[in-house]
């Protein structure tokens, strides 16, 4: 039993088979996925998949990449998303300096407009952060960040990175890059984690997790996610999993 705690069955890639890849998930032991937007197609269509499964909560929100969609219409369309009743945060929300497909300007702006969001409606946020670790951190330490809290998803930084996050009182959640052959540094700063501070994702469908590299990830992987993170903690699997599971209905109020 495990939760996927960011999953984007909203994507096209799943257009075609999203019902047998959600039976594979809950046959496997997957009991709640979450579906997380990236822009407002998206958020809707997790909103949809919420509505569907019984077992799946939707997110909202406008990713970094796409800052430059970020207006006053967008604002007031996520603001209405944000009233259905099975969306449990705004996210996934951030800053990415890799790709810079929206200014680093209106990056900023759609982020710090969106953690406000969250801040009116008590949800905790889902943060991407892709090279550009001092910025975000820089934005979260300023009390921009809101009781509800959130999640550095998918995190790749350092340990010194990991530290000042969890200070802010942030969770940290691994995905598939944690089990990949050269992720020895990477390890290393999961195993320091407190346990009451993990999440585990698949963020699918990417990243699929070793020895699955090149196929496309789905849910159910998020087991071998799991798995490596008690490996690494040298801890027995169902404590890792057990905690998992509290902390991300804990987080998300589920």
């Amino acid at each position: 039993m495990w939760i996927d705690s960011h999953s984007h069955l909203n994507d096209q890639a799943y257009q075609d088979d999203y019902p047998a890849v959600i039976k594979a998930a809950v046959d496997n032991g997957i009991t709640a996925m979450l579906v997380v937007g990236y822009d407002l197609d998206s958020s809707r269509r997790a909103i949809a998949l919420a509505k569907e499964y019984p077992m799946i909560w939707a997110t909202v929100g406008v990713h970094p990449q796409d800052a430059k969609s970020w207006n006053t219409d967008a604002a007031a369309e996520l603001t209405g998303l944000l009233a259905e009743p099975k969306v449990v945060a705004v996210g996934e929300i951030g800053l990415d300096y890799h790709y810079l497909d929206s200014s680093r300007d209106e990056q900023l702006k759609a982020f710090l407009e969106q953690i406000q969001l969250a801040k009116e409606y008590n949800k905790p946020i889902i943060i991407h952060d892709r090279e550009a670790h001092q910025d975000t951190y820089t934005v979260l330490n300023e009390g921009k960040l809101g009781p509800a809290g959130g999640v550095m998803h998918c995190f790749s930084g350092s340990r010194e990175l990991a530290s000042g996050f969890l200070k802010l009182g942030l969770h940290i959640s691994f995905a598939g890059p944690l089990t990949f052959t050269n992720a020895e540094k990477l390890r290393s700063v999961a195993a320091e984690i407190p346990l009451n501070r993990l999440l585990v994702e698949t963020d699918c469908p990417y990243l699929t997790p070793h020895p699955f590299r090149g196929r496309r990830n789905e849910p159910l992987r998020v087991a071998l996610v799991g798995e490596k993170l008690a490996e690494v903690k040298q801890l027995p699997v169902d404590r890792v999993m057990e905690a998992t599971i509290a902390n991300t209905k804990a987080l998300f109020r589920i």
